[in-house]
C-alpha cells in the first residue's frame, strides 16, 4: 500500500511546550528595551532626536492647512478690498510652502537618525537569540528541526526591524497628528467636527483591529507551512544520500509540495480577506469625509464658516485619512510581524535546562582526577539509564567502558560534559563538583574524539583550528602531524585551505577522524573522552587512528568508550556496563581470568576475527580491501 505523504504526522518546528505564550502587547513591550538600550547612550540620543523630528514634522503638517485657510481668506479679502497688503499674502504663501517642505524634510532626517537604532536593535536581538540557542540544552536541540529553526530566526529578526520602522514612521506620527487636529478643532470650532472625526477614527481602527485579528489565523498558518517546507527541504538536502539510497526523490518532492500547497491555500485566503478589509476601511473614510464636508457646507451657508475654513476642514480630512489608510496596512504588517516574532520570544523565554549556579567558580584542574559517585540519571523521568554508578579515573590514567548498545556508555560522556544534569550523586574533577563550576571552564578542560565527526563546511585549517581559534598556523600544523594527517593535507592541491564540504563529506571516515583528533590535540585538554572513535573504520585506518589516539591520550586522564575490545587491552581499568550498572571491573588480564561477560565478549570477537582471517586468505588483497569490512576484531555490533 502506497504511503501518502499528505497524511503524515508532522512535528511542528515552531511548537515549544512549557513556555507561556506572550500576548501582542507583551511582545511589543519586550521589543522596547532593544530600541532604548540601557548600555548605549548614543542610541538613546538618536531616539530622542528622532522623536523631536517626529513631533516637529507632524506639527508643521497640521499647521499647513491653517496657513492655507488664512491664505484663502486673505485672497477673498483682497478681492473685496484691493488695499489689502500683498506682502502679508506673500508671507503666508511662503509659510505654506515651508509647512509643506518641513514634514518631508524632517521625515528624511528622522529616518537617517533612526535607521541605525533599528539596525542596532535587530543585531542585538538576533545575537541574543543566537547566543541563547547555544545555552539551551542537548534535549532541545535533539528535538528541533534545524531548517525550521533557522527560518524562524531569520523571519523574527526581520520582523523586529519591520515593527520598529512601521511604528516610528507610520503609526506614531499618525496618532500624534490625529491628537493635534482634534485638539485644535475642539478649541476653535463646534464640537460636532471632533465628534465626527473621533467616531470615524474609532470605527476605522476598531474594524481594522478586529478584522485583522481574525485574519491572523491565515498568517499563522502561512508561517507554519513555510517553516514546514523549509524544514523538509533542508532535512532532505542534508540527507540527499539517504534519499537516493531508497529512491525517494518523488516521495520528498511530494512532501515538499504538500507544504507548499497548504502555504498557498493560506496565502490565498489571507489575500482575499485583505480585499474585504480594504473595502471596509474605504467606506469608513468616504463616509467621514462626506459627513465633515456636509457639515462644513451647512455652516458656510449659515455664514459661520469662511471659504478658507471649509478648505481647511476638508484638507484636514485628507491629511488624516491618507495616513490612516497606511495605519490600517501598518497594523496588519505589525500584527503579522508579531506572529513572526512569537517563536523568537518563545525561544528567549525557554530557560536553559543546564545553568551555572549564581556563585559558580572556574574549574581548577591539577591532577585531573575524574570521579563518578553513585550517579543516577535518565533522559526521561520514567526511565532510568544509570543506576547508582560509581568509579574513579586517577589523574593521567585510562579507564575504558565496554558493554552492549543501550548500556549507558555514551551517556557518561554527555554527563561529563554536563549536557544534562544528573538526578542524584556527584561527578567531580579534582574533588570539584561539575555542577558547581562554570560550564565554560568545565568544557575547556574536557576534549572529545567522537564516533561520528561532523565538520564545518569550511577548510581543513578552519576545522582543526576550531579546537583553539587563537592558535597559530604552526600550532595547527603541529596538531595535524600528531594526528598523522599532515602529509595527507599537504598532498592536496589546496593543502590546508581545502574545503571539506557539507558535514565534511569530501573527506573519508578516517580523514575526518584524524581532523577530529588534531582538533582535540590543539585544544590540549587535561581530560580526554574517546567515544567509540574507531568503530566505523576499516582495518588499516582503524589501526592508524588508534596509534594516533594512543599518542594523544598519553599522560591525560582518559575515558574510553569502547566498541572493540582490542583497542582497550592496555587500559588501566576496564568497566563492563550493562543496563546502567557496572557488572565487572578490572584490567584486561583480570577480566579474562574471571571468565565472565567480558571474557565471553572477547571470545566472540576473537572467533569473528578468525573467520575474517580465513576469508582474507581466500581472496587476493585487492578483492579483500574492496569488501571494506569493519575491523577484524569486531565485525558485529556489541
Amino acid at each position: 500500500m502506497e504511503h501518502n505523504p499528505h497524511t503524515m504526522a508532522f512535528s511542528d518546528p515552531l511548537e515549544i511546550t512549557g513556555v507561556k505564550k506572550r500576548s501582542a502587547m507583551e511582545t511589543i513591550f519586550s521589543v522596547l528595551p532593544f530600541l532604548w538600550p540601557a548600555d548605549h547612550a548614543g542610541m538613546r540620543v538618536r531616539v530622542v532626536i528622532a522623536l523631536a523630528c517626529l513631533l516637529l514634522g507632524r506639527t508643521a503638517n497640521v499647521y499647513g492647512p491653517i496657513v492655507l485657510k488664512n491664505l484663502i481668506d486673505g485672497l477673498e479679502a483682497l478681492r473685496r478690498d484691493p488695499t489689502v497688503g500683498l506682502t502679508m499674502l506673500g508671507s503666508l504663501a511662503m509659510l505654506y510652502a515651508l509647512m509643506i517642505l518641513l514634514p518631508g524634510l524632517l521625515t528624511e532626517i528622522r529616518s537617517a537618525i533612526f535607521v541605525p537604532v533599528s539596525e542596532y536593535a535587530q543585531r542585538v536581538f538576533g545575537l541574543k537569540t543566537f547566543s541563547h540557542l547555544h545555552e539551551l540544552g542537548m534535549r532541545f536541540h535533539l528535538d528541533r528541526h534545524t531548517g525550521g529553526l533557522s527560518r524562524a530566526i531569520e523571519r523574527g529578526t526581520r520582523a523586529l526591524q519591520q515593527i520598529t520602522g512601521l511604528f516610528a514612521f507610520n503609526i506614531a506620527p499618525t496618532l500624534f497628528e490625529i491628537a493635534i487636529v482634534s485638539t485644535y478643532l475642539a478649541v476653535a470650532y463646534h464640537p460636532k467636527y471632533v465628534l465626527v472625526i473621533m467616531l470615524a477614527v474609532a470605527v476605522y481602527i476598531g474594524f481594522t483591529l478586529l478584522f485583522t485579528e481574525w485574519r491572523t489565523q491565515f498568517r499563522r498558518e502561512m508561517v507554519k507551512q513555510e517553516s514546514r517546507s523549509t524544514t523538509i527541504g533542508v532535512d532532505s538536502l542534508l540527507n540527499f544520500e539517504t534519499v537516493k539510497y531508497f529512491n525517494n526523490e518523488q516521495y520528498e518532492a511530494d512532501r515538499y509540495n504538500d507544504a507548499l500547497v497548504k502555504y498557498m491555500g493560506a496565502a490565498v485566503r489571507s489575500q482575499n480577506t485583505l480585499g474585504f478589509l480594504n473595502t471596509g476601511q474605504l467606506i469608513v473614510r468616504v463616509l467621514c469625509q462626506l459627513a465633515i464636508l456636509v457639515l462644513a457646507l451647512q455652516d458656510y451657508a449659515a455664514g459661520t464658516l469662511t471659504t478658507g475654513e471649509v478648505v481647511m476642514l476638508n484638507t484636514f480630512m485628507l491629511q488624516l485619512f491618507i495616513p490612516l489608510g497606511f495605519l490600517g496596512s501598518s497594523y496588519r504588517m505589525i500584527r503579522q510581524a508579531l506572529i513572526d516574532m512569537e517563536y523568537m520570544f518563545a525561544l528567549l523565554d525557554l530557560p536553559p535546562e543546564v545553568e551555572d549556579e549564581p556563585d559558580a567558580s572556574n574549574l581548577d584542574v591539577t591532577s585531573a582526577t575524574v570521579c563518578f559517585t553513585d550517579v543516577k540519571f535518565g533522559y526521561d523521568t520514567n526511565r532510568e539509564i544509570l543506576h547508582g554508578l560509581s568509579f574513579e579515573i586517577p589523574g593521567g590514567r585510562t579507564t575504558a567502558v565496554v558493554g552492549p548498545s543501550g548500556a549507558g556508555k555514551s551517556t557518561l560522556a554527555r554527563l561529563l560534559y554536563r549536557f544534562y544534569d544528573i538526578r542524584s550523586g556527584a561527578i567531580t574533577i579534582d574533588d570539584q563538583s561539575i555542577s558547581s563550576v562554570r560550564q565554560s571552564s568545565l568544557r575547556a578542560a574536557v576534549g572529545i574524539v567522537p564516533q561520528e565527526t561532523v565538520l564545518f563546511n569550511d577548510t581543513i585549517f578552519y576545522n582543526i583550528a576550531y579546537g583553539r581559534p587563537d592558535a597559530t598556523a604552526d600550532e595547527v600544523i603541529a596538531a595535524a602531524k600528531t594526528a598523522s594527517i599532515h602529509e595527507f593535507i599537504i598532498s592536496l592541491p589546496n593543502g590546508y585551505q581545502t574545503s571539506v564540504g557539507e558535514r565534511g563529506l569530501k573527506l573519508s571516515g578516517g580523514e575526518k577522524q584524524r581532523v577530529a583528533i588534531a582538533r582535540t590535540v590543539l585544544k590540549n585538554p587535561p581530560v580526554l573522552v574517546l567515544d567509540e572513535a574507531t568503530s566505523a573504520l576499516d582495518v588499516k585506518t582503524e589501526r592508524e587512528i588508534q596509534a594516533a589516539l594512543n599518542e594523544v591520550s598519553r599522560d591525560r586522564t582518559t575515558l574510553v568508550i569502547a566498541h572493540r575490545l582490542s583497542t582497550i587491552v592496555h587500559a588501566d581499568e576496564i568497566l563492563v556496563l550493562d543496563n546502567g550498572a557496572i557488572i565487572e571491573r578490572g584490567s584486561h588480564t583480570d577480566l579474562i581470568t574471571a571468565d565472565g561477560s567480558y571474557a565471553d565478549m572477547w571470545r566472540r570477537q576473537k572467533e569473528a576475527a578468525d573467520e575474517l582471517q580465513k576469508l582474507r586468505k581466500t581472496l587476493d588483497p585487492t578483492e579483500f580491501r574492496n569488501l571494506n569490512l569493519p575491523t577484524a576484531e569486531l565485525p558485529i555490533d556489541y
